[in-house]
């Protein structure tokens, strides 16, 4: 009973009370009986209070409810049920043991729970890294009305969770790229041009067929409009290249830029499969990571979930001629290739250059690289000293230097997407269609 008894303010105001009366009772010797007596009735009542909270009637269960998996970089419910067997309102003061990934050491939820009532308690956790994380025991202090002393009870349920790359964002671009209205919420809807080239089979001319599509031949055998209907080409090899060297490890709103591509490849590799597209994926930086060959296979997501769960960022540079020579080996047919990577400056960009064009040659390759919000936020701002704006003119030749690199991958024939990091998801996933739409893959 000691060991999880706390005494409160309202106690130390009660018997700061009582200590003031003996102080005054000094000078006034009158007050002498007042001050005895009020000592007397505070024990009683911090008696009373303590055998009520601690009577065998006066219990209360916690439990923690987690989902299956928490989600990188988004907002995560848990929840935590609580029930009171107590024959008297109770004031919970409740401090869950949180994983010590997200150094929150003031975490406290103060509830009112009526006699014998049920009531769930909620709050969301943002997770910035991916791994095992582990709950706590879960902490309730109770009090009565009169709040003289508290009874702590610690439901000591320890459970561990694992953070995987964002699941919750991978659904939301699921809907917004099926969607009639996903126009409105970023991903765009592209008209397709053209036609594959997988034929289906003749069909009987109607208006509003296209008359490219006449099949002259068969029309002169029948004597009839015909033409050929075609279906739309499937099956295609689309892969994601992560870059896992130290060019991703710079943060942005808590979130490296490789985990932004981690969650951006899990959205888009859902995407691929729902479009009956085959989804790779590949890692690299200074030695090759995980090499999944493209499938659409109805286990292929979850393969890449787990894949990009257990990526570690590397210290050192990419070997881009690593890179080739797998591509190379490993993938056989041309296929669309999207590179997640960072370039900082021209001068890193043309020393791989040469690598990116020869990929270019066997693949479609695309280049998905970052801005650096903060540097251009900066570029934009108004300044008032000279100082600031040597350090402006320099953010701005930064930001330009962004927009020639793409100019000059277009000017080799490399697809370019330069991004910022929070739209990263919507800009792929819009790039991948229009590449779609447009017949390239």
């Amino acid at each position: 009973m000691f060991r999880n008894l706390y005494l409160t303010n309202r106690f130390f105001q009660l018997f700061g009370i009582v200590i003031a009366l003996f102080l005054l009772s000094f000078p006034i010797a009158i007050l002498m009986p007042l001050a005895l007596t009020a000592f007397v009735f505070a024990i009683a009542l911090v008696i009373v209070d303590a055998t009520r909270l601690f009577s065998r009637n006066t219990e209360v269960t916690a439990q923690r409810k987690l989902p299956k998996m928490l989600s990188l970089s988004d907002e995560n419910t848990i929840r935590i049920a609580l029930e009171s067997q107590a024959d008297f309102p109770l004031h919970i003061t409740l401090i869950d043991e949180l994983p010590v990934q997200f150094q929150i050491r003031d975490f406290e939820e103060v509830i009112a729970i009526e006699t014998q009532e049920e009531k769930e308690v909620q709050y969301s956790l943002r997770p910035v890294e991916r791994g095992v994380y582990e709950f706590g025991a879960i902490n309730l202090f109770l009090a009565s009305n009169w709040g003289l002393v508290e009874r702590r009870v610690q439901q000591t349920e320890i459970q561990t969770i694992a953070v995987y790359p964002s699941i919750i964002q991978m659904k939301e671009m699921e809907l917004r790229a099926f969607n009639q209205m996903s126009l409105q919420q970023g991903i765009k809807k592209l008209r397709r041009i053209g036609h594959s080239y997988e034929f289906d089979h003749i069909k009987n001319y109607v208006r509003g067929d296209d008359y490219r599509s006449i099949n002259w031949k068969a029309s002169s055998r029948r004597g009839l409009l015909m033409v050929n209907k075609y279906e739309d080409e499937r099956a295609q090899q689309v892969y994601c290249i992560i870059d896992k060297s130290r060019n991703m490890r710079m943060p942005f709103n808590d979130l490296s830029l490789m985990d932004y591509a981690i969650n951006s490849t899990l959205a888009l590799s859902n995407i691929i499969l729902k479009k009956h597209d085959r989804a790779g994926l590949l890692t690299f930086s200074d030695k090759m990571g995980t090499t999944l060959k493209a499938d659409h296979k109805p286990m292929q997501l979850n393969k890449i979930l787990n894949a990009l769960y257990k990526e570690k960022e590397r210290a050192l540079e990419s070997n881009y001629e690593l890179l080739y020579y797998a591509t190379r080996k490993l993938i056989s047919g041309r296929s669309l290739l999207l590179l997640f990577t960072n370039f900082e400056s021209m001068y890193a960009l043309d020393r791989v250059l040469p690598v990116l064009r020869r990929i270019n040659k066997m693949h479609l390759l695309v280049i998905v690289f970052f801005e650096n919000t903060e540097i251009k936020a900066f570029s934009q701002e108004k300044i008032e000293t000279l100082e600031d704006i040597y350090y402006q003119t320099v953010a701005q030749k930064f930001v330009a230097e962004k927009r020639a690199m793409v100019q000059k991958l277009h000017q080799f024939g490399i697809q370019a997407v330069l991004t910022q990091p929070e739209d990263l998801s919507v800009n792929t996933i819009n790039k991948y269609l229009e590449l779609k739409a447009r017949g390239l893959i």
